[in-house]
C-alpha cells in the first residue's frame, strides 16, 4: 500500500505577488484544445467548453474546442460506419437476440437509409419529410412497437414531427443493436456510465481502460487522432459533466499519454466536482496530469500562468496533481474566483450546427426540448438563490455561491451569440432562475426588441404571478421546469422546499395560463416516505396533468449524496448510512438504510408508466392501482384537490409599488353617442390594436381621455417606471369617477386581460 499525502496550501508568503513571478501580460503560446468526450447530447453541444473558451477570449488566449460525441456519432451513423459495424457484428450472429438478429437481417436497408435519416434530422434534407413520415420506409425492430400510440399523438398536421419521431426510433433500434452486438457500454447520452457511478476505488475503471478497444472506442480514438494531427495542441482540457462521459474521457487521455506524452492533460467539470473532491487514488494520474474543481475559469487561468512560468505551483487554485507518487491538492492562490459577470460570452463558434440533430422520442412537446433543436446555453445567475433543499448539493460552490448577472450583461451576451451563430433559441441553465431577474431580463429584451425563444429552470414560488408569467411569455419564454419533488406536505417540509403543494399547483397554473409549457421534476423514495405518501403524490401529479397545469414530468429515485444536508446528517432524516469512511476514489452517492419505509424501488416502473400515459394525455380515468402489479393503498387525496387549489387562487391585492406595463400599442380614442330608452349618453371608445385582433374598451369620457394620455406612459419604450400608486393618484386628479369603482368595472377587466400588467 502506498501512502497518500493531501496538501492544502493557502495564502502562503504574502510578500509574493499572489505567486505570480512577473506582472507582464499573460502570453500563452501553447495551443489549448477543449474536448467534450462522448456522449452528452446529440442536438446541441454541452456548454462547458464554450464558457471556458469565451472566458479565455476575454484574456486574449486562443483555444479550440470539439464535441467528440457528435464527431463519433457522425462517423458511426454513416454508410461506411454501419458497414464497419455490421461487419464486426457478423462474428457473433449466432449469439444475438431475436430483436438484434432482425436488425442484422435488414443490415443492407439500414446501411442504405441511414444517411437519408441523419441528414433529415440535421435539417439538411427537408424534402425527405414525405418519405420519412411513412412507417413502411423503415426496417422496424422493437422501438417501433410504440408507433400505434405515437402516430395518433402527432395528429394529421404534424408530418414533420412524425418523420422526426420515426427517424429517431430508427436510430434507437441501431443503438440497441450496437450495445448488444459490438459495444455493451454504448448509449447516445451515456457511455459506460455504470463504471463511473461513485466507484469506491479505481480498480474496475483501470482494468477496463487496459482492455481491448471496443468498436465505438476505435472510432472515437481514430477521430481523436485526426483532431490532434490537425490542431497539434500542447494542452488538452477535458470537460466531464456526467458519469456517462468519464470513461471515454479517460480513454482519450490514455491515448494522449501513449502517443503524445508531452501533452498536458486537464480534467474538470460537474462529474469531478461532485465525485472526486477527496480523491487519493494516485493511479488516475497515469492517465492525466491535473484535476480542477468547481468553476473552471480561475483554476485554468492559473494553470496557464504556471505553464508559462509566471506562477509558482504552490499558488494554483483548487487543483489536484501527482507529486512523489502521491495525490496532492493545491489551493494556495489568494485571488478570489472571477465574477460570473466578468467571465465573458460563451463562444460556440467552433461547433458546427449542421452536425447536430433533433431527436423526438415521445410526442410530448415539453419533454422533447431536451433532445430537439440547437440551443445556445447561458447562465443568468451562479448558484441557487434558495439553496436550502435537503437533498441538494448545497455545500458545493455551484449551489451555495449565489451571484446573479445583470439583465443588461445577459442581453449583451444574447446579442453576441445571435451575431455569432444566428441562432435565436436559448436555454438558461440555472439551478433556479430568480423571478426578479427574469422580470428584468424580460423587460430588457423587450426594450431592445430582441426576439428569442427561451426556457429555464425555476422554483414554483408565489412571486411567479400570472402577470409576471404573461410578461415572460411576451419576452419569448416557451417553457419552464421546476421541482415539485414529493407532493406530500410532510416530505416537502423535510426537503425544506419552501413551497406547499397548493403553491406549486397555483404557480404551474399561472405559467400554463400564460401559454408557457411546464415540466415537473418528481422524486420518490425520500427518507421515511411511506407507501401512502408515494401513492398520494402520484394522485396529485395525475390531477396536475388532468387540468393542464403541467405538461411533462419525470420521476427519479432519491439518491443520498455526501454534499447534501441529508448525506451530511442522515440520522436527522431517519436513515442510516451504510458507510462511515471516505473512499480513495469517488465519493458522492451514499448507500443508506431507511428503516421506516418500505421498498421504494418497486414503485419505479408503475410511476414511470403512469407518467408516460399522462404525457400523452391519456390514462386520467385509470385507477391508480392499474399502474402497478401489486396492491397499493387507496389515495387519501380528494379528487378535486388541485382544482380547488387553483380555484382558490386569490386575485392578490395589487401592491402600491407594483409597476404598470402595457405590452400593446397606443390606443385610439373616439367619443360615441349611445341611445338607451330614448336618452342619449356620451361614451369613450378606446381601440387597442394587438397583433391578432383589436381590443375595444367602452368607458366614461373622462376615463377615456385619461387612459389615452396615461397608457403610453406605461409602455416599454416610455422609459418610465409608473407604479400602481402613481396610477391611483393621477386617476383621482384627472377623473371624476371613483378609482375603486373603476377597478371592478368591465373596462378595467378588459385591459387586464389584454395587456395591462402589474409587476
Amino acid at each position: 500500500m502506498f501512502i497518500v499525502l493531501k496538501i492544502i496550501i493557502r495564502f502562503i508568503d504574502t510578500n509574493i505577488n499572489f505567486g505570480i513571478l512577473n506582472d507582464n501580460a499573460l502570453q500563452v503560446k501553447q495551443k489549448i484544445l477543449f474536448i467534450i468526450p462522448p456522449f452528452t447530447q446529440l442536438n446541441t453541444p454541452y456548454p462547458s467548453t464554450a464558457y471556458l473558451k469565451g472566458f479565455l477570449n476575454e484574456h486574449g488566449i486562443e483555444s479550440v474546442q470539439y464535441d467528440l460525441g457528435i464527431e463519433v456519432f457522425g462517423e458511426i451513423f454513416s454508410k461506411s460506419g454501419l458497414m464497419r459495424m455490421f461487419s464486426e457484428a457478423e462474428k457473433i450472429t449466432n449469439k444475438l437476440s431475436d430483436n438484434s438478429q432482425r436488425i442484422f437481417d435488414f443490415s443492407a436497408e439500414y446501411i442504405e437509409k441511414v444517411e437519408i435519416v441523419v441528414s433529415y434530422l440535421r435539417n439538411q434534407n427537408p424534402g425527405a419529410v414525405y418519405l420519412l413520415s411513412e412507417p413502411d420506409f423503415y426496417p422496424q425492430a422493437s422501438k417501433f412497437e410504440q408507433i400505434h400510440v405515437s402516430s395518433q399523438s402527432f395528429g394529421t398536421l404534424g408530418i414533420r414531427d412524425l418523420a422526426v419521431h420515426y427517424a429517431s426510433l430508427f436510430l434507437d433500434d441501431l443503438a440497441d443493436f450496437i450495445s448488444e452486438a459490438v459495444d455493451s457500454m454504448f448509449g447516445f447520452s451515456r457511455y459506460a456510465e455504470h463504471l463511473a457511478l461513485s466507484p469506491p476505488n479505481f480498480d474496475d475503471l483501470d482494468r477496463q481502460l487496459k482492455s481491448a478497444d471496443s468498436f465505438t472506442q476505435k472510432v472515437m480514438l481514430q477521430r481523436l487522432e485526426e483532431i490532434l494531427d490537425n490542431e497539434n495542441p500542447e494542452i488538452v482540457a477535458f470537460s466531464i459533466p456526467f458519469p456517462g462521459n468519464f470513461y471515454t474521457g479517460l480513454k482519450c487521455a490514455a491515448f494522449l499519454k501513449k502517443y503524445r506524452p508531452e501533452t498536458k492533460i486537464i480534467f474538470g467539470g460537474g462529474y469531478v466536482n461532485t465525485e472526486l473532491r477527496w480523491i487519493t487514488d494516485v493511479r488516475i494520474f497515469d492517465y492525466l496530469d491535473y484535476i480542477t474543481l468547481d468553476d473552471g475559469e480561475t483554476p485554468l487561468l492559473f494553470l496557464l500562468e504556471y505553464f508559462s512560468g509566471r506562477r509558482e505551483q504552490q499558488f494554483l487554485k483548487r487543483t489536484f496533481l501527482k507529486s512523489d507518487n502521491q495525490v496532492v491538492y493545491i489551493d494556495g492562490a489568494k485571488e478570489k474566483d472571477i465574477s460570473v459577470s466578468e467571465t465573458g460570452t460563451p463562444d460556440y463558434s467552433d461547433f458546427r450546427r449542421d452536425k447536430y440533430l433533433s431527436f423526438t422520442e415521445i410526442a410530448n412537446p415539453m419533454h422533447r426540448l431536451w433532445s430537439d433543436g440547437f440551443w445556445n446555453k447561458l447562465t443568468l445567475a451562479h448558484g441557487c438563490y434558495w439553496a436550502k433543499c435537503s437533498f441538494c448539493d448545497t455545500s458545493l460552490d455551484y449551489i451555495k455561491r449565489y451571484e446573479p448577472v445583470s439583465a443588461k450583461i445577459i442581453c449583451d451576451r444574447i446579442d453576441s451569440l445571435i451575431e455569432q451563430n444566428h441562432n435565436r433559441s436559448f436555454h438558461f441553465t440555472d439551478e433556479a432562475a430568480p423571478p426578479a431577474l427574469l422580470r428584468e431580463l424580460a423587460l430588457e429584451l423587450m426594450r431592445r426588441r430582441t426576439r428569442i425563444s427561451w426556457w429555464t429552470n425555476i422554483r414554483f414560488e408565489k412571486n411567479f404571478t400570472l402577470d409576471l408569467c404573461r410578461l415572460l411569455k411576451e419576452a419569448g419564454c416557451i417553457a419552464v421546469s421546476g421541482g415539485l419533488e414529493v407532493a406530500s406536505p410532510r416530505i416537502l417540509s423535510l426537503i425544506n422546499k419552501g413551497v406547499s403543494v397548493e403553491q406549486v399547483a397555483q404557480t404551474a397554473h399561472h405559467f400554463s395560463q400564460a401559454g408557457i409549457l411546464v415540466h415537473a421534476y418528481l422524486m420518490y423514495g425520500f427518507p421515511t416516505e411511506n407507501a401512502q405518501e408515494t401513492v398520494d403524490s402520484l394522485e396529485v401529479v395525475r390531477q396536475l396533468f388532468e387540468i393542464g397545469a403541467v405538461q411533462s414530468a419525470y420521476w427519479h429515485r432519491f439518491a443520498m449524496t455526501v454534499h447534501s444536508p441529508v448525506g451530511q446528517n442522515p440520522e436527522k432524516f431517519g436513515v442510516k448510512s451504510k458507510i462511515n469512511q471516505r473512499f480513495p476514489f469517488a465519493n458522492n452517492d451514499i448507500p443508506h438504510i431507511d428503516p421506516k419505509s418500505g421498498e421504494h424501488e418497486k414503485y419505479g416502473a408503475g410511476l414511470k408508466k403512469s407518467l408516460y400515459n399522462f404525457m400523452h394525455g391519456i390514462g386520467f380515468d385509470f385507477d391508480l392501482g392499474d399502474w402497478f402489479d401489486f396492491s397499493i393503498p387507496e389515495t387519501k387525496i380528494h379528487p378535486n384537490f388541485i382544482k380547488d387549489a387553483v380555484r382558490d387562487i386569490k386575485n392578490d391585492e395589487i401592491k402600491e409599488n407594483a409597476r404598470l406595463l402595457w405590452k400593446g400599442k397606443k390606443p385610439n380614442l373616439s367619443l360615441i353617442t349611445k341611445t338607451k330608452k330614448g336618452k342619449e349618453r356620451l361614451s369613450a371608445e378606446l381601440v387597442f390594436r394587438n397583433r391578432t385582433h383589436d381590443v375595444k374598451v367602452i368607458t366614461e369620457p373622462d376615463i377615456g381621455e385619461f387612459l389615452l394620455e396615461f397608457i403610453p406612459k406605461t409602455m416599454i419604450d416610455s422609459g418610465n417606471a409608473i407604479t400602481f400608486s402613481d396610477f391611483r393618484r393621477e386617476f383621482e386628479m384627472d377623473c371624476e369617477s371613483s378609482f375603486d369603482y373603476f377597478l371592478i368595472d368591465k373596462s378595467f377587466d378588459v385591459l387586464r386581460k389584454n395587456g395591462l400588467l402589474f409587476l
